[in-house]
């Protein structure tokens, strides 16, 4: 071992480090560098003009090797500045002192040769520079959940002596040790996920923006939207329904209320629009389905406020009640009102969760709680079937747009298909698959039905083959009320962890929409619907964050990057 001058003893004495025979590791031959790993705890001076690449390599080695190891005063006097140090690095980030960091790295790329454009490598550089950032912060907390670990097995040793007067067995305190450490190791892996994620999205930044817009929000309900639905017939106007006893009708280009119904006296649950006329059908939590006309004169329109340049699409902010209050506004209080229905169907024994027409708009269909599936006749209020077979209460259900068919989604984690086409056979088949409730099942084109649960799955199933879906999503959050866009075969998932994700039929994710601390769903998200042909908005959600928000989803673009 050589002696550091002017150290009289050999090793480190006062603040200098151990020297060794070759304190840099690279060595230039010909047209290559050689690689010999240096002495631990040797410093590694960085000669002018070493390759950027190798700058980095010798970063991450030092990021791997374990910190050297000093004797008598030097190394006491040592850890415990480290220990003061290594805390105020993780509160305080100067920026002298970032550009004295990447400033060397810049220098070296800056003085190489490339082919790349300025723009193109000032904008990695920046990026390489946020990811070097990233895994310093990682490091850093890494060392203090390294520290905490030694305290807290300490103190369980301490802990365990005290206990029982005498020493606990090694086997219980290395159970109670191995189950802390565990938990900190969760931690930090919690930590590198978020951290690395945040890294991942800045790539996505740019696209999310061009292919998901948010166009227009549509505030006025007191409480949550449960439903949102879409005129099938001219004018085209936005349906919501809420839990404050209300549904609201909506002007799309102007986000102006424009009809507002108030007979029901529980939640409304469920809002569809008849297939020809200006009729509109609510179910509610008053054990009741209403049917109900509206008469409508759309505003001029406004011109559009792109709100999609303001923030990046891909933020991800927790948001207060506080800013909920912002969207507390009461934007129907002017707007005609109807109070009494024309039809009230009254055959429930429970809430009615859903309700929908049947092809041809002359027969309704409802789902309740209390297990059962209703037929009804539009014009006389009579049942025409009960619909039984359920084991628990019922979430959704829905019509084919061409066929005389109806699917109804429970809680018995089940959904099952009835046939109506045949007036002397109804005919039930059961699909089993999921194992959580099942929140809807919706129709596609073809023979086709895509079924979305609270175990976070979403599944497509073949009606000529009941025993297995031909295609399963997986996400991280339970799924709310479905939708399909039937030309483009795009599935949107409004989930409970205020997301919106877009699949295709097949199980790829095509993209998120953009949700920030100012714009975006602020809760639950319950419900989608598709418009595909309207100019303006062609994807409608709503959440309980008491709004409803018009999306512009460029399918061309959203498809060619798939």
């Amino acid at each position: 071992m050589s002696s550091c001058k002017p150290c009289t003893q050999p090793g480190s004495v006062g603040d200098c480090r151990v020297l060794t025979p070759n304190p840099w590791p690279w060595t230039r031959v010909g047209d290559r560098w050689t690689y010999s790993p240096p002495d631990r705890g040797s410093p590694l001076p960085l000669p002018t003009g070493t390759p950027a690449a190798l700058v980095a390599g010798e970063a991450r080695t030092l990021l791997g090797e374990v910190m050297p190891t000093e004797s008598g005063s030097c190394s006491t006097a040592r850890q415990a500045k480290q220990k003061r140090k290594s805390h105020s690095l993780s509160i305080r980030r100067t920026n002298s002192s970032e550009q004295e960091r990447t400033g060397l790295p810049r220098d070296m790329l800056e003085g190489q040769d490339s082919k790349l454009p300025s723009s193109v490598r000032s904008t990695l550089l920046e990026l390489f520079g946020q990811i070097e950032r990233e895994f310093e912060n990682l490091y850093i907390e890494n060392l203090e959940l390294r520290r905490e670990i030694d305290t807290l097995n300490e103190r369980l040793a301490a802990e365990g002596q005290a206990i029982d007067g005498a020493e606990l067995s090694k086997g219980q305190l290395k159970t109670k040790a191995s189950h802390s450490t565990s938990q900190l190791s969760q931690k930090l892996k919690t930590t590198y996920k978020a951290s690395t994620s945040k890294i991942v999205s800045s790539f996505k930044t740019t696209t999310s923006r061009a292919v998901c817009q948010l166009v227009k929000e549509y505030i006025g309900h007191r409480d949550g939207i449960w439903d949102v639905s879409v005129a099938r017939t001219q004018p085209v106007v936005l349906g919501t329904a809420s839990a404050d006893h209300t549904a609201l009708l909506w002007s799309i280009e102007t986000g102006k209320s424009l009809v507002k119904y108030t007979g029901h006296v529980g939640s409304v649950n469920s809002i569809k629009f008849h297939p020809s006329e200006q009729l509109a059908l609510t179910a509610s939590g008053d054990q009741t389905a209403h049917i109900w006309r509206y008469v409508v004169q759309l505003p001029t329109p406004q011109p559009v406020t792109d709100t999609s340049q303001q923030i990046s699409g891909e933020d991800e902010v927790e948001c207060s009640d506080k800013d909920e209050a912002d969207i507390d506004g009461d934007a129907s209080s002017d707007c005609p009102t109807i109070r009494v229905p024309l039809t009230s169907l009254k055959s429930h024994q429970g809430v009615v969760i859903a309700a929908d027409w049947l092809v041809g708009g002359k027969q309704t269909v409802t789902a309740s709680w209390d297990r059962t599936a209703n037929l009804y006749d539009v014009e006389t209020s009579e049942l025409v079937h009960s619909l039984t077979g359920h084991d628990q209460e019922l979430t959704h259900c829905c019509t084919h747009p061409t066929q005389r068919l109806v699917v109804t989604s429970s809680r018995d984690t089940t959904f099952r298909l009835w046939d109506f086409r045949d007036p002397s056979i109804h005919s039930v088949n059961v699909f089993q698959g999921h194992t959580d409730t099942v929140t809807s099942a919706v129709f596609t084109v073809g023979d086709n039905v895509v079924s979305g649960s609270d175990d976070r799955t979403v599944k497509v199933w073949d009606l000529k083959n009941m025993r297995s879906p031909i295609a399963t999503i997986r996400t991280d959050s339970a799924i709310n009320r479905i939708n399909v866009c039937v030309g483009q075969k795009i599935i949107a998932l409004p989930h409970d962890n205020r997301q919106v994700r877009l699949f295709d039929m097949s199980g790829v994710r095509l993209a998120r929409l953009p949700r920030s601390s100012r714009q975006g769903h602020r809760r639950m998200v319950c419900c989608s619907a598709w418009s595909e042909d309207h100019p303006v908005c062609n994807l409608f959600t709503c959440g309980f964050d008491r709004q409803a928000i018009g999306w512009n989803i460029n399918i061309p673009a959203l498809l060619q990057e798939k």
